[in-house]
């Protein structure tokens, strides 16, 4: 029964505008599932959770079953009551850098090539995945409005990426002697290999620091969701945690500057 209803399951998830690598995953658990037990009870369920040999696997398993669970009971089959008792395994969060407009700025001095300091002002100045620099094109790039084009993303759906003035004139600087269609040129691995070749952070440690960043200027969750391709909050509350008491601050103070007038 599980088998047989992934693909319904994966269409209504991308319909309501998740994550397709997200679905992708689920369904790809639940075939294994399906293939690796006798029967689809609560007790082999718990116990395929269990046998995954570290926490993020088991944590997965879980997910994907509670979430086709949960969907199969919204539209009314209800083939795995047992869902809500599968536990989700915490994993501790390891400690993830986030960088900071000094590493910008130091990073940028370590750059003599205005490709690469082009792609690493889209990564600060519009947070954007690796992937997704590496797909851009010249006509995804919107220089006088301020804005870039994300056609492909991991949520499947395309979106408009405000960027600031900085990135607009290193991209355009960069521009000035570049002929091809791809904006950059490079693919995921060669973005991995120059930013490490430089000594620099790792594409998500800019993409975290443009999140944290936007919100201490004032930019609102929901834009910042937009911009950054994610479907919920959860996302946003991930990459600031560790800052959040930051943020905190910064907010109050803004806020009690402006009403003290």
């Amino acid at each position: 029964m599980i088998f047989d209803a992934c693909e319904e399951f994966r269409a209504d998830w991308i319909a309501a505008g998740k994550a397709t690598t997200t679905v992708d995953t689920y369904c790809s658990l639940l075939v294994r599932f399906c293939a690796e037990v006798s029967d689809v009870s609560l007790i082999s369920a718990r116990m395929w959770v269990s046998s995954a040999p570290s926490v993020s696997m088991r944590r997965k398993r879980a997910q994907a079953l509670r979430a086709f669970g949960k969907w199969s009971e919204e539209i009314g089959d209800n083939d795995v009551p047992w869902w809500p008792q599968i536990r989700t395994p915490v994993e501790r969060e390891r400690p993830q850098r986030t960088a900071t407009p000094d590493d910008f700025t130091a990073a940028l001095t370590r750059l003599s090539e205005a490709r690469d300091r082009a792609i690493l002002a889209v990564l600060w100045g519009g947070g954007l995945r690796r992937g997704e620099v590496a797909n851009l094109t010249l006509r995804d790039v919107n220089l006088s409005d301020g804005y870039l084009i994300v056609r492909s993303s991991k949520t499947g759906k395309p979106r408009v990426v405000p960027i600031p003035p900085m990135c607009a004139r290193l991209i355009r600087r960069h521009l000035r002697s570049w002929t091809a269609d791809s904006l950059f040129g490079l693919g995921t691995s060669g973005i991995r290999l120059m930013l490490r070749r430089h000594g620099l952070l790792p594409a998500h440690a800019w993409r975290r620091g443009w999140a944290v960043e936007a919100l201490r200027g004032g930019v609102s969750e929901a834009s910042v969701r937009a911009a950054a391709g994610w479907s919920s909050g959860a996302m946003v509350v991930r990459y600031t945690r560790a800052l959040s008491t930051s943020l905190a601050i910064d907010e109050f103070n803004r806020v009690w500057t402006v009403t003290s007038r």
